[in-house]
């Protein structure tokens, strides 16, 4: 019987383990890689500037030139990961990737010079932009194909992907910790083991399907992609909701630190958004299930467009402390349960804005568009962090201004699911 006719208890049909259990073997395999790419890429990357600045003593500068080719070589290439992967199939790209992703590792590992350093990190973010974008656009495929058969629906296959990513994500960062109690290439080298184990298990299971364009021309990809008015529209829209998820990592540290004094306690705003979402991602995916994407996306992208207007309503009264945390707190709850909302049913809009066709190159360039937004959107808001006044509705400001991402978001959907029907 179907997950959408299942009419055993609640708790069950909310389990993950279960969830997983009803996969295809395919789909199963591809989430937990996923997974697993989260944990190894975790496990290091986080504590890479802590090894250039304390044990290569490079300064602060080079430290954000060598960030910044790792993210370029990441984000700004998926859309050559995703060409790619339609003319060589997901197989072939996604061992690739992982083989250089192995040797970024490594080579962090054994190099000390700036330009050794310089090459690993190129080779840890170009491998994901080849096999990221493979796997997302195989899971999209795969997931269709359990769709049609009466299995789980896409949206609950993303929705599970979700719960994989955080995972990894969660878990990553807990052994890379242990980890560095020995030393930063011991978890460099115990990451690039994680990624061998996965090359052996896609050799062993992942189907090998040629390429479905494999002998189409270099660009028709991407000129197929850049046609598609309604998709690019689309892209632009997730782009600002991804700068919005990105303050994360920019106003959400800026907060608890003028609220605490300092950022020790950053961590656990982390793991309680991971919690969440692992907790209860697939029970409000199949809430929201039979609702129309044009409600549940504006729905969703509201949701994170209040959480920066909470903490921006509360700034002027700066709270401290304990206390002080709570919009902080406040801000990660609401931020997460937009996402939740919203994601899965936004990436099943893909391959239907696609035809089923080039999976990977539309992934990859929403992917790469959504760095470049989440770049110029980070310069923006940095910008108006340093102009606003730290202090009073000064210290609203810059979480107003985020607001506005996720509504422009919410603009971009009407247009586009208005085209769509």
């Amino acid at each position: 019987m179907s997950s959408r006719t299942d009419k055993s208890p609640t708790r069950w049909r909310w389990s993950f383990l279960v969830d997983l259990g009803r996969a295809t073997p395919t789909v199963r395999l591809l989430v937990l890689t996923q997974m697993t790419f989260n944990i190894g890429f975790f496990m290091v990357l986080p504590y890479l500037s802590v090894h250039l600045t304390s044990d290569l003593g490079l300064g602060a500068a080079l430290v954000g030139v060598v960030l910044g080719i790792r993210t370029f070589s990441q984000q700004g290439l998926f859309f050559v990961g995703g060409t790619l992967a339609d003319r060589w199939g997901i197989k072939p790209v996604v061992l690739v990737g992982c083989v250089l992703r192995v040797l970024g590792f490594l080579g962090l590992a054994a190099f000390d010079s700036l330009a050794g350093v310089v090459a690993a990190t190129v080779l840890v973010g170009f491998a994901a932009a080849l096999f990221s974008p493979a796997v997302e656009s195989a899971i999209a495929i795969e997931a269709g194909k359990s769709e049609r058969s009466g299995g789980a629906t896409r949206v609950q296959t993303f929705a599970l992907l979700s719960v994989c990513n955080q995972i990894g994500s969660f878990t990553g960062p807990l052994i890379g910790s242990l980890l560095l109690l020995a030393d930063f290439r011991i978890a460099c080298l115990t990451a690039a083991v994680i990624f061998v184990l996965v090359i052996a298990a896609h050799i062993r299971w992942l189907p090998r399907e040629p390429g479905e364009h494999r002998d189409d021309p270099w660009l028709s990809g991407w000129t197929d992609v850049i046609r598609n008015r309604t998709f690019v529209l689309f892209a632009v829209a997730m782009s600002a909701q991804l700068v919005a998820y990105n303050q994360l990592y920019l106003l959400l540290p800026l907060e608890v630190e003028r609220a605490w004094g300092s950022q020790t306690v950053l961590g656990w705003f982390f793991a309680i958004s991971a919690v969440l979402v692992v907790t209860t991602q697939l029970p409000i995916t199949r809430r929201v299930a039979a609702v129309s994407p044009r409600i549940t996306l504006p729905i969703g992208f509201a949701v994170m467009a209040l959480s920066f207007a909470l903490v921006a309503v509360l700034s002027p009264l700066e709270l401290t402390g304990l206390v002080g945390l709570i919009p902080a707190a406040l801000f990660v709850l609401l931020l997460a349960l937009g996402q939740m909302i919203a994601m899965p049913q936004a990436r099943d809009l893909v391959p239907k804005m696609a035809a089923e066709r080039r999976l990977g190159s539309y992934y990859g360039f929403m992917a790469s568009l959504g760095g470049i937004g989440v770049l110029l959107g980070s310069i923006a808001v940095g910008a108006v962090i340093d102009a606003s006044p730290d202090t009073g509705w000064g210290a609203a400001i810059p979480w107003l201004v985020a607001a506005l991402f996720p509504i422009a978001s919410v603009i971009g959907l009407r247009i586009v699911l208005a085209r769509l029907d």
